[in-house]
């Protein structure tokens, strides 16, 4: 039996590019300070003090790249959708002001409860139970479904025996 070599392990089908990185790490900080001791004058080399700046400047320098990542993270981690910055709001019954689009003019205040939330071009919109879909901006009133109050209607009011 006889054992062939897979043509992607020859030298000549081997990427050779090379991907630079725009960051400078603790490796290739260590690998200029090692090409720097190495190539220094032997007759004035370089004084402890101006190495150990070297060493401080470059710990400072991985301390704000490490604080600036944790920045980053923590504004990313800020900035929620509208679904989920909006979500609390299904199962609510919401008041607002409804519009005449041809006329412009203000309508009847309309109360419905939220259904479900999406976004559009990072805008809330509310889905409401009577099949209309509005802005979560243009809520006048938020009231939880449990907590309403309904009056008794006359034939549920409880009668009294005297």
């Amino acid at each position: 039996m006889m054992n062939t070599i897979d043509p992607s392990f020859y030298l000549k089908n081997q990427t050779t590019d090379r991907t630079p990185s725009t960051e400078l790490g603790k490796d290739e900080f260590i690998k200029i300070l090692m090409t720097q001791l190495q190539n220094q004058d032997p007759l004035n080399p370089m004084e402890d003090r101006d190495f150990i700046a070297q060493m401080a400047t470059f710990s400072s320098l991985e301390q704000m790249m490490n604080m600036s990542k944790s920045i980053d993270t923590l504004v990313q981690s800020q900035l929620m959708s509208p679904v989920i910055q909006y979500s609390h709001m299904i199962g609510k019954t919401v008041s607002y002001q409804d519009y005449d689009e041809e006329t412009g003019k203000k309508g009847d205040l309309i109360t419905a409860k939220v259904i479900s939330v999406s976004q559009s071009e990072g805008w809330a919109i509310l889905e409401l139970d009577n099949g209309e879909k509005i802005y979560a901006d243009s809520i006048l009133e938020i009231k939880d479904a449990s907590t309403e109050t309904n009056e008794p209607e006359e034939d549920d009011a409880p009668s009294q025996k005297e």
